[in-house]
């Protein structure tokens, strides 16, 4: 008998200290989602705020994610406190070296590319918008965020991790608001090379979205395969909506297929 008091002591034990924490966990969980719910609204209102001022969407927005980020970190200390976890959250403080060794130690990945973040963000390689190229991915930047970066490529968002566009290399296919783009074409050997190479050019001068003041608009042989010339055409566009998709890079290529054509060259 002595055994089951014990144990019903126990238990009532429990029930007491449940009934007496459990207010407090309530009010914890309801800092905890009122701290997401301020951070979230700030960092709205952060990015719209800098957007405005910055006039560098990419910047502003990665700095609107930290501010976030640091607000949550901020309701979590107070979430301990709340509970009564005040020297959890003193230890976190104090005990900063010897946290953030084993913390990075474990997340490595995620400490790697938050800081590659903050680098990509202030060294700006790129823009919202600019065509890119890294790890064998290509496509459109969306955004910059805390740990990858989203790019856009044949209607697929992908996700690169920051760290591995800082460490391998990274091909930015846009030059102030213009776009490289180019294609090779094969003619028939003993086809007068310099006269296809002047119809090409004349294609490019009467495209509008061409550009041609500043930048090496070219057409030119790069070489013989079999019984094939092989001329490489390339030209800068500007850069939107409507070019960037690959739709305008089609449009030129038939332009020149059909000039070539109709001047009698064999295209190959």
């Amino acid at each position: 008998m002595e055994f089951i008091s014990d144990i019903f002591k126990h238990l009532e034990g429990y029930y007491y200290g449940l009934v007496d924490i459990t207010p407090k966990i309530l009010l914890a969980i309801l800092v905890v989602l009122i701290s997401w719910f301020i951070a979230a609204r700030v960092k709205t209102f952060a990015d719209r705020r800098l957007k405005t001022r910055m006039h560098d969407p990419l910047l502003a927005t990665f700095i609107a994610n930290l501010i976030k980020a640091v607000l949550i970190v901020i309701g979590l200390l107070f979430m301990f406190r709340v509970i009564g976890l005040t020297g959890v959250a003193q230890s976190v403080l104090a005990g900063a070296g010897i946290s953030a060794f084993v913390i990075g130690f474990a997340l490595k990945d995620i400490g790697e590319n938050f800081l590659a973040g903050i680098l990509l963000a202030f060294k700006r390689p790129f823009s919202v918008g600019d065509i890119i190229e890294s790890n064998g991915v290509k496509g459109k930047v969306v955004a910059l965020n805390l740990r990858d970066t989203q790019v856009k490529s044949d209607s697929k968002n992908i996700y690169i991790p920051n760290a591995l566009l800082v460490k391998n290399t990274l091909v930015n296919f846009n030059s102030e608001g213009f776009l490289l783009q180019d294609f090779t074409i094969g003619l028939e050997y003993g086809s007068d090379y310099r006269k296809a190479i002047e119809i090409i050019t004349q294609v490019m001068e009467t495209d509008n979205a061409v550009v041609d003041k500043g930048y090496s608009n070219s057409a030119v042989v790069s070489g013989i395969t079999g019984s094939t010339i092989q001329i490489n055409v390339r030209y800068w566009v500007v850069t939107d909506r409507t070019i960037t998709d690959g739709k305008h890079r089609s449009e030129v290529v038939i332009k020149v297929a059909e000039a070539l054509k109709e001047n009698d060259f064999i295209i190959k």
